[in-house]
């Protein structure tokens, strides 16, 4: 199953993986009777039904190269295989790793109790929220030790980096000058993710691989 999410400034995107791509646009012809106009660039690949739908695919690890159908080649782009980097973060957790394939080949997870946010009071709550900010620090501190053990000695052999969870947590991660290049192969796409685990890590191996299309109705 695709997954799908409604999209900022309308319309839907659908993560499809790279051995569905034939079918999904052979679908899309048949529901918005036929294709008028295909067009590609490095980065995108916009197909235009005849009732004026529009799929905007996104090229993942770009750039797209190559002759022939811009959606056979995306295809052929999407399924080459890519050693890829993981890097997911939220507040308490995070978990990293190398994919190939689709695969996980090597990783570190780890979690941190973190307090939520207290409805107390006063001086309590001051404590309480100087706790929370302590534990937030310490985990994050550990994210970024596990990331650059784990993925810093194996960037030469990484494609690219995929980023999940926090934005504000990776932004925090971003800030350690250890880290510099894994941020420098990272794509703009953040994958949105519950809380780190392995299996979250496994499914975002998967996903690391899926052409994102963003569909907007006539």
């Amino acid at each position: 199953m695709s997954r799908v999410r409604d999209a900022a400034g309308g319309g839907r995107v659908v993560e499809v993986a790279p051995e569905r791509l034939g079918g999904w646009f052979d679908r899309f012809a048949t529901r918005n009777g036929g294709i008028r106009e295909t067009a590609a660039t490095e980065t995108e690949v916009v197909v235009t039904a005849a009732n004026g739908t529009t799929a905007t695919a996104v090229v993942p690890f770009p750039p797209l190269t190559g002759s022939g159908p811009p959606t056979v080649r995306l295809a052929v782009h999407a399924k080459r295989s890519r050693r890829i980097g993981l890097l997911l973060v939220r507040l308490g957790a995070h978990s990293v790793g190398v994919a190939e394939g689709g695969k996980v080949v090597v990783s570190r997870t780890d979690r941190h109790h973190v307090h939520g946010r207290a409805a107390a009071g006063g001086w309590s709550q001051q404590r309480f929220a100087r706790r929370r900010e302590g534990q937030a620090r310490q985990a994050l501190r550990d994210a970024a030790d596990d990331a650059y053990e784990v993925l810093v000695p194996r960037v030469g052999e990484l494609d690219a980096v995929v980023l999940g969870g926090d934005r504000r947590a990776l932004d925090e991660l971003r800030a350690d000058r250890r880290l510099a290049p894994l941020f420098e192969l990272a794509s703009q796409r953040v994958l949105d993710i519950v809380e780190p685990r392995r299996a979250v890590l496994d499914e975002a191996a998967e996903r690391a691989r899926d052409v994102e299309i963003l569909v907007r109705d006539a």
